[in-house]
């Protein structure tokens, strides 16, 4: 099983299944590989493209809103973030623009289902609702690029984020030690305390995500190419704030953007790399010593910069790159253990 589907002339910047339909995916594409140019938003079926709206600058990264199945959100580089209704043409329906530089990823939370979080390279992390003309909180989380915020999928009010610091940081926003925002401002003014903060890499940290089965896993990627696991309960060397890496993973010759847990599977991740390569690994490998790589996906001929599973279909898992196409493959890998 494998369907190719073309985005040109834009190169694809994230990916992301509708939570609502099995076969429905979103993706955000950039002209001239996000360095200058507009940006647009497509939404894709079996059949192909079905739609398609444009933005002015680079569309960085998508997410279906989790109440409405045919609402997306979307971040750009001229630091605005859009809703738009897929019933209607043309514009969106709701703009903000508070960041003051590119925002790099948005995420709905699937357990509050009103709220998103958007995270920018002006080092921090917005929270918005649909119904509100600005943000309802403004997180400072770094002095440095925050490159992605993740809702905990287990924990109402967990939002991890990573950084170029390298740094990992949880803030629970169920503590009142963040500054609010009603109105827009330009960038983060003030320091928030986080839950936790790990060191996570000597370079930039580009990517994490939740593992789906175990609430205190997070794994995160970046400039150093090793994919680190972290067990979030567990404290640093003399009881300080931070974590434990559990396990790393290394094979990528370059870069990973983007790395997803599996949606069905606890120790299945995939990763999506700057060597054109998508890899799929396991953390518990079958016997001591075999390797810890499942599969390699090289049929990108571009960087590859997301990488989605389906929620729905078991292992199915769809990439995109900077070739201007989308994968949608189901990997030869052996079958989970039961």
């Amino acid at each position: 099983m494998q369907s190719t589907y073309r985005t040109s002339p834009h190169a694809c910047y994230s990916i992301a299944w509708s939570p609502f339909h099995p076969h429905r995916l979103a993706v955000a594409g950039a002209a001239n590989f996000g360095l200058v140019g507009n940006g647009r938003l497509l939404t894709l079926s079996p059949q192909g493209i079905d739609q398609a709206f444009s933005t002015q600058d680079g569309l960085y990264d998508v997410a279906w809103n989790e109440l409405h199945e045919n609402q997306v959100v979307g971040g750009s580089g001229d630091g605005s973030i859009k809703l738009w209704d897929l019933t209607v043409p043309d514009y969106p329906i709701r703009n903000w623009h508070e960041h003051g530089r590119e925002v790099f990823s948005v995420d709905w939370s699937n357990l509050q289902k009103d709220l998103f979080c958007s995270s920018s390279w002006d080092g921090s992390i917005k929270l918005f609702t649909p119904d509100r003309p600005a943000s309802l909180l403004t997180i400072p989380a770094a002095q440095t690029c925050t490159y992605a915020a993740l809702w905990s999928p287990h924990q109402p009010g967990v939002v991890a984020s990573c950084a170029s610091s390298g740094l990992l940081t949880l803030f629970d926003l169920r503590v009142p030690n963040l500054p609010s925002s009603t109105a827009p401002t330009p960038g983060p003014t003030a320091p928030a305390t986080p839950a936790l903060a790990v060191p996570a890499s000597p370079g930039e940290l580009l990517t994490l995500d939740w593992n789906k089965y175990m609430p205190h896993v997070i794994a995160t990627s970046g400039v150093d190419k090793n994919i680190r696991i972290w067990d979030t309960r567990m404290v640093g060397q003399g009881g300080s704030v931070g974590g434990v890496c559990t396990g790393s993973l290394a094979g990528h010759q370059y870069a990973i953007r983007k790395i997803q847990w599996s949606s069905h599977r606890a120790d299945v991740i995939s990763s999506a790399g700057y060597d054109m390569t998508c890899r799929i690994w396991t953390t518990q490998p079958s016997s001591p010593g075999s390797s810890s790589q499942l599969y390699v996906h090289n049929a990108h001929t571009e960087f590859v910069v997301g990488c989605a599973w389906s929620f729905f279909d078991e292992d199915v898992l769809a990439t995109c790159s900077w070739d201007q196409s989308v994968h949608i493959f189901r990997p030869p890998f052996p079958p989970p253990r039961r």
